[in-house]
């Protein structure tokens, strides 16, 4: 089944003399329970595709469809709600509120959602991400892989048809890169979760089910 569809993607910035094409009619399909990763070096247009996928930017033409849906149809606010309930990020800086301990950091998506939430589900992400006795700890208590397994169950929490990673071992070290990305790929296969993930890294990127290159804004074989 498919999840994630993208239609002749393209994303053009500046104008004139001053003209980036950052993509150049990309189209991508990828489906339910599918851990992809996009491997491009930097330049290449992974980064500006992921935010083209999450809705975080709007192309200049082209179409995105995650679960069947045209996401740029959408004016900004159901855009937001959207992005909200259909996709989980997980990024390279963590991106976790300080103030808040792990617990209220998973919760966090759900509360702003106003969404009641899978109890048995969460605990069930806690017990695989070895997060149980950490619950009450603050992000600045910890290293940076836990921090890193909070974001991923902060991003599975809501159940999103589509996780997209943006260079998610990038501050970690060989070994600890290496334990996210087995986390990874449980999730992927005990909750049947679609992961997307950017990266340089092509070790990182065999993790995978699927690589997908990028360069110069084209994908170059899938």
């Amino acid at each position: 089944m498919e999840i994630l569809k993208t239609t002749d993607l393209i994303k053009t910035y500046g104008k004139g003399d001053n003209e980036v094409h950052a993509l150049r009619g990309v189209n991508l399909e990828v489906q339910k329970g599918e851990f992809v990763a996009i491997v491009g070096t930097s330049g290449s247009g992974k980064s500006t595709l992921l935010h083209m996928l999450g809705g975080l930017d709007r192309p200049t033409s082209g179409k995105v469809f995650i679960d069947g849906k045209d996401i740029f149809s959408l004016k900004d606010d159901p855009l937001t709600i959207l992005r909200r309930r259909k996709i989980g990020f997980v990024f390279q800086a963590y991106n976790l509120v300080p103030v808040l301990n792990v617990m209220e950091n998973i919760m966090l998506p759900l509360e702003l959602d106003g969404a009641k939430p899978d109890k048995e589900f969460i605990n069930n992400i806690i017990e695989v991400l070895d997060l149980k006795d950490k619950l009450h700890k603050l992000p600045t208590q910890m290293s940076g892989g836990q921090q890193q397994r909070v974001a991923i169950a902060r991003a599975l929490a809501g159940r999103p048809a589509v996780i997209l990673a943006d260079e998610p071992t990038g501050n970690l070290d060989s070994v600890t890169s290496q334990d996210v990305m087995n986390l990874f790929r449980i999730t992927a296969n005990k909750f049947n979760q679609t992961i997307v993930m950017i990266t340089h890294n092509e070790e990182i990127a065999q993790t995978a089910d699927r690589i997908i290159r990028i360069e110069d804004g084209r994908i170059v074989n899938r």
